[in-house]
């Protein structure tokens, strides 16, 4: 039985990330800042974990919690939207979209790598990507996502020797509490599509960026 891992998993994506892994089987951890509050989460039967994917200290206790257990599959996804340029908010955008990520991964490296998967993948967006920003705007937002997409695609190059496949991911505009009421796919649309995308992942792909339609993204 495959192990998938997936922080923010108490809503929107990350749940239905949890949802979809465990009815295929899979045994999941998922994590969240307040497991007790977390009851739909609860409800699905994973271990539920804490983490504040912002707090290094956090992400410390809990790769010393997993130590020597296999993770078969990463997934970063928990994340936030700040709103203007206020500077605190931007600061904990970066800390908990780019830092926060980057030290899980580096910290879970030894549970990724003893699996049989051994895949690690971020939710990053295509808000992220430089060369397709056409619109301007959400610049707190998108820094975050773009520092993300730097970070990861530096890690894969120093995991390709363990073996170890990573990808940053565009779920799409996803009705979430944070894609809102008319975003264009439902949260069940969105991860079909990203769980396709992590299971064809190959170490030759390591450090892409991918769409969840499987279209390769622009940096």
């Amino acid at each position: 039985m495959p192990t998938v891992l997936i922080t923010g998993a108490n809503r929107g994506i990350g749940l239905e990330f949890a949802r979809q892994y465990t009815a295929d089987g899979w045994d999941v951890i998922a994590t969240a800042r307040r497991p007790d509050d977390a009851g739909e989460l609860q409800q699905l039967g994973p271990d539920v974990l804490p983490l504040d994917a912002a707090n290094p200290a956090s992400i410390g206790a809990l790769a010393k919690r997993l130590a020597g257990r296999p993770i078969d599959v990463l997934i970063a996804n928990a994340g936030v939207y700040p709103q203007g340029l206020d500077a605190d908010e931007w600061s904990k955008a970066f800390a908990t979209n780019c830092i926060g990520p980057t030290l899980l991964a580096r910290a879970l490296l030894p549970n990724v790598a003893a699996s049989g998967e051994r895949k690690m993948v971020a939710t990053s967006s295509r808000m992220g990507s430089i060369a397709d920003n056409d619109s301007g705007g959400a610049i707190a937002y998108r820094s975050s996502k773009a520092a993300l997409n730097a970070a990861w695609h530096g890690l894969a190059i120093e995991f390709r020797g363990d073996g170890v496949t990573m990808a940053v991911l565009h779920p799409g505009w996803v009705q979430t509490d944070m894609g809102g009421a008319d975003a264009s796919i439902a949260p069940e649309t969105s991860v079909s599509g990203l769980r396709r995308v992590i299971a064809g992942l190959s170490l030759s792909e390591s450090g892409g960026f991918f769409a969840y339609d499987g279209e390769e993204l622009p940096w």
